[in-house]
């Protein structure tokens, strides 16, 4: 008979995501994760398939995650539809979590999108990082796209507008603003993008 698993699946999973945040894909070694998890190798091995399966079913949780937190804080009567963005999009510029059950980063570049930053670093020459970095970013795309078109229908945005096109382009406001928390620019210049980007969207012209 097989032995049970003793220890905490999730847990152990969003220790391994906090270590490869802190030391990318290539500057962690399964040590390194038996060090953050508690596990030992052998146990690391036949759990996960090593540190590649650690990685990946770090962000199929996280992508399950992501999944419920955008689309919670965004969902809601076309009325508020603008207002609700608006809070988005200056939580998510600050690396806020959007999901109750994931802790605050103790630093801004630990707050930064893991699937993007592992995308960046591996993305290129591993399609599974790839695919799941890409269904990361979609579904948050979807959620903010769907967002706008409620605000299209209450005449808060203009209805010409294509609503995919300005999620992308609010996401990549948002994805930019890791790199400048990342260097250590203040929360108000962050906020201050936020606005910004806020600002230029496009409003009904009115004749």
């Amino acid at each position: 008979m097989a032995r049970p698993r003793s220890f905490d699946r999730d847990q152990v999973l969003h220790a391994a995501e906090r270590q490869f945040r802190a030391a990318g894909y290539n500057g962690t070694s399964v040590d390194d994760i038996s060090a953050a998890t508690g596990l030992g190798r052998g146990s690391l091995y036949a759990a996960f398939d090593g540190k590649h399966g650690v990685l990946l079913q770090a962000m199929t949780g996280y992508f399950a995650r992501l999944a419920q937190g955008p689309r919670k804080m965004l969902d809601g009567p076309d009325e508020g539809a603008l207002e609700r963005l608006h809070a988005y999009l200056l939580r998510a510029v600050h690396g806020v979590p959007l999901a109750a059950d994931v802790p605050p980063a103790s630093d801004r570049a630990g707050a930064a999108c893991f699937a993007a930053k592992m995308a960046l670093e591996i993305g290129a020459s591993d399609p599974e990082v790839r695919r799941l970095a890409n269904e990361c970013f979609s579904v948050v795309a979807a959620a903010v796209a769907e967002c706008l078109r409620a605000a299209q229908r209450n005449g808060d945005i203009d209805p010409d507008a294509d609503p995919d096109d300005l999620a992308y382009l609010l996401l990549s406001v948002v994805r930019g603003s890791d790199v400048i928390g990342a260097y250590g620019h203040s929360p108000a210049r962050l906020t201050s993008i936020a606005e910004s980007a806020f600002a230029l969207l496009p409003r009904p012209r009115h004749t």
